[in-house]
């Protein structure tokens, strides 16, 4: 019963972060370099961020963690 519920809950998270994708879907510009660019939508760019900070964490983690042993 339990598999349920969680797995009903991430099928409504699934959705609420799918619609705010659609709903956000515009275009943006990211200036990387003086003369250099890219659009991409928004969606694709908060993804993007979000795994950037995951990685980095993760990787901050396993420093302090290697160091103990």
């Amino acid at each position: 019963m339990m598999q349920v519920i969680t797995w009903s809950l991430r099928l409504v998270i699934f959705f609420l972060f799918a619609g705010f994708a659609a709903m956000n879907s515009e275009n943006i510009v990211v200036h990387y370099y003086e003369d250099c660019f890219v659009e991409i939508p928004l969606s694709v760019a908060l993804l993007a961020f979000f795994a950037l900070g995951v990685f980095l964490t993760i990787f901050t983690s396993l420093r302090c963690l290697v160091g103990k042993k």
